[in-house]
């Protein structure tokens, strides 16, 4: 048992503690059991700081409590890079405060890594969970987030980062992923200048660009939704749907991939197209007008074709498209 590398969980929480038990406790329910946890208060002003406190006196000796300076809050990227400066495991988990891991991740993404050492980091498809409330209308509404990519597949770089910037695969969420802690150091942790929105995705993005990812299809992790997640806050003070907090994310990451030489390759031209609208908002604006009134006069076109036609040429027509579809 002692030869099994270990896995520095990393929670970070700012005022979480209606959730942080449950979370805590799902890493003490692993059947992966060679880990350590590290509690990183973001400044927290209720009872989740007293609460990490007395997990840290835990008899196991495996959890620590770390915080900043003068319980400072600095956001969630410093939070992360001190749990990551302070971590002493093979590999690196992230846990979010709010959210729950399944019996099995470590073990199962442990064994995915150790069996693809080529890959930098392996995740899968997380459970929006609803139905913690208990409410039997939100237990309807638990689903599977779609990954956008064949499962159970190793993905060679910079792939997953342009499915990323052209919306067609969904950035992992942090409590997904399982890391070595040699690639979290090699692509420098977190950027400490985004605090919050989009700290995750510039992250995974580092990763993403130069590394091999795992994606399963195995759910891991219980992602929660509640109105008080980052998320769900972001939504109601316009900063997830905020313009200039797009280009700010969008302008780093063209400053990275030109930096790690990367221009001229499709990664680059979906970060091109993706910065278009921000760029050249009124051109923009006229081009999709302009493909609205072309969808328009097809549409148009279409009816009129198809009243005019004699019915023998409808059937044959309706027959073809079933046919296709």
């Amino acid at each position: 048992m002692s030869s099994r590398p270990v896995v520095s969980v990393i929670i970070i929480f700012l005022n979480a503690e209606q959730f942080l038990r449950e979370a805590v406790e799902s890493v003490f329910g692993q059947l992966y059991d060679k880990w350590e946890l590290l509690l990183v208060d973001d400044g927290s002003t209720d009872g989740s700081t007293q609460l990490a406190r007395r997990y840290a006196a835990h008899p196991s000796g495996k959890v620590r409590y770390l915080e900043h300076a003068g319980h400072q809050n600095r956001g969630m990227s410093a939070a992360r890079n001190l749990g990551i400066r302070h971590a002493g495991g093979e590999y690196i988990g992230f846990l979010d405060a709010d959210d729950v891991w399944l019996p099995q991740k470590l073990q199962e993404q442990v064994a995915i890594l150790n069996a693809h050492p080529e890959a930098g980091m392996v995740y899968g498809s997380p459970q929006l969970w609803y139905g913690w409330t208990g409410n039997p209308q939100d237990l309807q509404r638990d689903s599977l987030q779609a990954i956008g990519v064949p499962p159970n597949t190793l993905v060679e770089p910079p792939t997953l980062l342009a499915l990323f910037l052209a919306r067609k695969a969904i950035t992992p969420a942090p409590s997904d992923v399982l890391l070595w802690r040699k690639i979290v150091n090699h692509v420098g942790g977190f950027e400490d200048s985004f605090r919050g929105m989009f700290e995750d995705q510039v992250f995974f993005a580092k990763v993403c660009l130069i590394l091999p990812v795992f994606v399963s299809s195995e759910c891991w992790v219980r992602h929660r939704q509640h109105p008080d997640s980052a998320c769900s806050v972001w939504r109601r003070t316009g900063e997830y749907y905020s313009a200039q907090v797009a280009v700010t994310f969008l302008s780093w990451i063209e400053d990275y991939v030109a930096e790690q030489g990367f221009r001229n390759t499709e990664v680059w031209q979906v970060l091109q197209k993706a910065l278009f609208p921000y760029r050249h908002p009124l051109l923009s604006r006229s081009l999709r007008q302009t493909q609205h009134r072309v969808r328009q006069v097809k549409e148009l076109g279409r009816q009129i074709a198809w009243q005019t036609l004699p019915t023998p040429a409808r059937r044959w027509l309706r027959a073809r498209w079933y046919r296709l579809r």
